[in-house]
């Protein structure tokens, strides 16, 4: 029987251009490129050259801290480029997809005769250990520490969030054998939404969150089941992709990093899913999808949390949906801020859009305002429903004071938690990335 978590505290923002599902079907251009930066707290040792012919499941990059974890290629092909940036950073490593694809064979494992050791082997020798994160910190995780739980995700509840019930439609005996194969490392917990058919799964404890996003955040659903402390570890899966990729290397003994992923945004001519493997250039998905004259944001992830990208981009390691809204720089708004915007969403109804009812809105990607004091007005913690104090961490973390933040709950948040309350900021300030920074420092002086 699945345990019912009711959240009071939280914010829908209901947005135009929401995909169907409908699946359409794209021919790739062949180019595929996987990013280190998609996999954070990894500094990448490249171990390719240009030239260099790989599988499907060939390492490109590992861990240079630790170098048993691997980041395996997409495809099978030939290493076109190594690009870096400035101080020689890596930012990219591009394969030229082979016609026929090959693949390494690493053999079907039956999961129910595996142990917890077993399973991490068999994830490190693919490739795909990597993709699964850690609290504290919001890092990529180490083989290291054995986490004292692991904590999946298969809510997504952002603004325009794929359906992942539409993606896991067929895929359901590699979904559980994920699960049960992350059952094997230690205890795991699987949170859904309401009327999910994700209940019925084995070997994991189902928790149903019921409330408003971000209910689907997988930091949330940690502080709301079993918290971190210091010197503890969870491991957390916030992309519940991330399970279907070991179900299939377990279940078939290949590397398949293919994913279903929702093309939407109100600039999107006919939102709909496609599927496409982890790093796949965006060109061949964005062509002839929205109208070239608009000014847009290209978001690679939603509109919350995603990274703004271009045609040139490629699908982001745990990236569910490439967005596609108005950029708003060629608004122009006689009076300003004193119009009653009857189509602007306003969380405090500083609009007169809230005489209207529920309706879907086409914003744009404007900040509306610059940056200014931060006033303690409790506006975090009315979209934050987790048991800490938001503002007052965010002030500690600005200043610097590690000691209050350790006490204010740091090791339990990641920067995503954060999203929404840097929604309604009326201080505009950065807060994803000052969440982000403090967790750096704080990662450093704990090393």
């Amino acid at each position: 029987m699945a345990n019912v978590i009711k959240l009071h505290k939280g914010l829908d923002i209901h947005l135009q251009g929401k995909a169907e599902e409908k699946l359409i079907q794209l021919k790739s251009n062949g180019q595929y490129a996987l990013v280190p930066d998609d996999f954070e707290g990894v500094t990448p040792k490249v171990v390719v050259k240009e030239g260099d012919v790989v599988k499907a499941g060939d390492a490109l990059f590992v861990n240079k801290q630790y170098p048993e974890v691997r980041f395996a290629s997409p495809v099978s092909g030939k290493v076109c480029e190594v690009v870096r940036g400035e101080r020689r950073k890596v930012l990219c490593v591009k394969v030229q997809a082979d016609a026929e694809q090959q693949f390494v064979d690493y053999g079907k494992k039956d999961v129910a005769k595996m142990n917890g050791q077993q399973v991490v082997d068999a994830l490190l020798e693919a490739g795909i250990f990597g993709y699964i994160n850690q609290l504290p910190y919001a890092v990529s995780t180490n083989p290291s520490v054995m986490p004292k739980a692991i904590f999946v995700s298969a809510l997504r509840d952002k603004p325009l969030a794929g359906n992942f019930e539409f993606e896991a439609k067929g895929e359901e005996a590699n979904f559980q054998t994920g699960l049960t194969a992350l059952s094997k490392i230690a205890k795991t917990y699987l949170g859904c939404g309401v009327h999910s058919s994700f209940e019925n799964y084995k070997d994991v404890d189902i928790n149903v969150f019921d409330g408003k996003c971000p209910a689907g955040n997988v930091g949330v659903q940690v502080n709301n089941i079993d918290p971190v402390n210091k010197g503890e570890v969870v491991w957390t899966i916030g992309d519940p992709t991330v399970v279907l990729f070991i179900g299939r290397l377990l279940n078939t003994g290949k590397v398949d990093l293919r994913r279903r992923v929702a093309l939407c945004g109100s600039e999107v001519k006919a939102p709909a899913y496609v599927d496409m493997l982890v790093g796949e250039e965006l060109s061949t998905l964005l062509s002839n999808s929205y109208d070239a004259d608009h000014c847009v944001r290209i978001i690679n992830g939603n509109v919350l949390t995603g990274r703004p990208t271009t045609k040139e981009g490629f699908l982001g390691a745990h990236t569910s949906e490439i967005t596609v809204i108005p950029e708003g720089k060629d608004a122009d708004e006689i009076l300003g801020w004193i119009l009653p915007r009857f189509k602007q969403f306003s969380v405090n109804r500083s609009y007169f859009s809230w005489l209207c009812g529920k309706k879907d809105y086409a914003l744009d990607a404007r900040i509306k305002g610059g940056e200014r004091h931060m006033i303690m007005s409790g506006e975090y913690d009315k979209v934050l429903p987790m048991d800490i104090y938001g503002e007052y961490l965010i002030k500690a973390i600005i200043a610097g004071d590690i000691d209050r933040q350790e006490q204010l709950g740091i090791y339990e948040v990641s920067p995503e938690d954060f999203a929404l309350a840097e929604f309604v900021d009326s201080s505009k300030l950065e807060l994803q990335r000052i969440v982000r920074e403090g967790l750096n420092i704080l990662r450093k002086e704990n090393a």
